[in-house]
């Protein structure tokens, strides 16, 4: 039987989450695993029950069972199904690091990355 993937939306318009997720891709091509990268653009966003706005300003999963997670979740989910990348998925998923790197993100990374898009937005206009 096959296994269901778990599906990573991203942000397809920030180069720094573009990179990201193409060396992820590649990697998960090279080892046949099962992950799928759905570029928010170019996604039909009513399945995930998020709007394009949420979409944008943090990385979503949608895990083999159909749950959806996002943020430091999604990164989890993404690293647990890399070989060379589970170490990581376990090290952030420990207590007291699962919190840490939630609050790096949600505080640091995601707004950060966030306000760089509009940027490059309001710069396109």
């Amino acid at each position: 039987m096959t296994e269901k993937p778990t599906t990573i939306l991203f942000n397809g318009s920030c180069p720094i989450c573009s990179a990201e997720v193409a060396m992820y891709a590649r990697k998960a091509a090279d080892e046949s695993a099962p992950l799928v990268f759905c570029d928010l653009r170019d996604s039909d966003l009513s399945g995930w029950g998020i709007t394009e706005d949420q979409a944008t300003r943090r990385i979503h999963a949608r895990l083999p069972d159909g749950q959806i997670v996002s943020g430091q979740p999604a990164f989890v989910a993404l690293w647990s199904g890399l070989r060379g990348w589970r170490w990581l998925a376990w090290g952030v998923n420990l207590p007291g690091l699962r919190a840490a790197s939630a609050l790096a993100y949600d505080k640091v990374a995601a707004p950060l990355l966030y306000r760089m898009h509009l940027r490059r937005q309001r710069r396109a206009d």
